[in-house]
């Protein structure tokens, strides 16, 4: 579905938003979440409101109806999700599946019932066909088949981006879409097991450099090509395009540039001072070649990324070792 798609029911003229409204940030402790919750806070939001898993499950259906009914937020972003690497997502399709999914169903139910005038849904790119043409295209959704290693997940997000959709044509409310490529920064999972690619060669260089091993092994060859963004340059995408766009297509968020696993893997080794030897299991997986965005759509709003993969994992390695010793796993 694209953005000249007829069906769609919404006249809305994007504009900046309340800074004295009530905000909700679903997720507002993780990644993306507590990126977002940074950007709004200096933005000057004086409203910010969310909860921990611990606090509000958000699979529990009656529990977001009651926790969105007694804030009545006017904006919304939807950030929550249960999220993990290629073994995580292999181990786990079921959990990948039924969490995303009761997740993304409880709030965006929750906010048509409560009236959140402007709610932004936070996908992945992993929505895309595993060898959609590169770079990937908003229109390239649903076109092939995805990658197995993240199909349930993707599958969650699709159905996530299909709701938003739905609640436009059905009842004409300004809600939009955002395809992040592969994010990093401050409070992501760095465990050996539920980690993203960038997240888990953090560590393993690292802890490397620090115990003096001369050699680090990493799953598959290296030649997979990967996109990656900082956190909070995303964080300020998504403010920008709750004030500046709206559209039934997904809006694809990324840097547009690219690189090879091996190429990034020695960055990390780099920032991190690791010296010795990087070795390639070749019987574990790659996953998906080539994954990069095209944010042709992005930038026609007006928008480019602005922290280059240097600086973000200069200031991301500073982050981990402050924080190593509370981070999960």
């Amino acid at each position: 579905m694209t953005a000249t798609d007829a069906r769609d029911q919404v006249a809305h003229t994007p504009a900046p938003l309340d800074r004295d409204a009530t905000f909700y940030v679903a997720g507002h402790r993780g990644l993306v979440g507590s990126a977002i919750w940074r950007r709004l806070e200096a933005a000057g939001f004086g409203r910010l409101v969310g909860r921990s898993s611990s606090e509000l499950d958000l699979r529990d259906r009656d529990a977001v109806f009651a926790y969105l009914g007694e804030v009545r937020p006017r904006y919304v972003v939807l950030a929550a999700a249960k999220v993990g690497g290629i073994l995580a997502n292999s181990t786990y399709p079921v959990e990948f599946l039924s969490d995303n999914v009761r997740i993304q169903t409880n709030v965006m139910d929750a906010a048509r019932r409560y009236g959140v005038e402007r709610l932004l849904f936070l996908g992945s790119s992993c929505i895309y066909p595993r060898l959609a043409p590169q770079p990937i295209t908003e229109d390239a959704l649903l076109t092939g088949p995805l990658e197995p290693t993240n199909d349930a997940y993707a599958i969650a997000k699709i159905a996530g981006i299909l709701q938003v959709q739905a609640v436009r044509r059905q009842d004409g409310r300004p809600w939009i879409s955002a395809m992040p490529t592969n994010l990093y920064g401050p409070n992501d999972n760095f465990s050996p097991q539920g980690s993203h690619v960038l997240p888990a060669l953090i560590r393993r260089y690292d802890e490397a450099a620090r115990s003096g091993a001369d050699h680090v092994t990493n799953w598959g060859t290296g030649t997979p090509r990967r996109e990656l963004m900082h956190s909070d340059d995303m964080a300020d995408a998504c403010l920008h395009l709750l004030e500046s766009y709206d559209g039934p297509s997904q809006v694809n968020v990324g840097t547009g540039t690219d690189a090879t696993i091996a190429e990034i893997a020695a960055q990390v080794g780099r920032a991190v001072g690791f010296e010795g030897e990087t070795r390639w299991d070749t019987t574990q997986p790659d996953g998906t070649p080539q994954k990069v965005l095209d944010v042709s759509l992005l930038a026609s709003t007006g928008w480019t990324s602005r922290i280059d993969l240097a600086d973000g994992l200069a200031r991301t390695v500073e982050w981990y070792r402050d924080n190593a010793f509370e981070l999960r796993g």
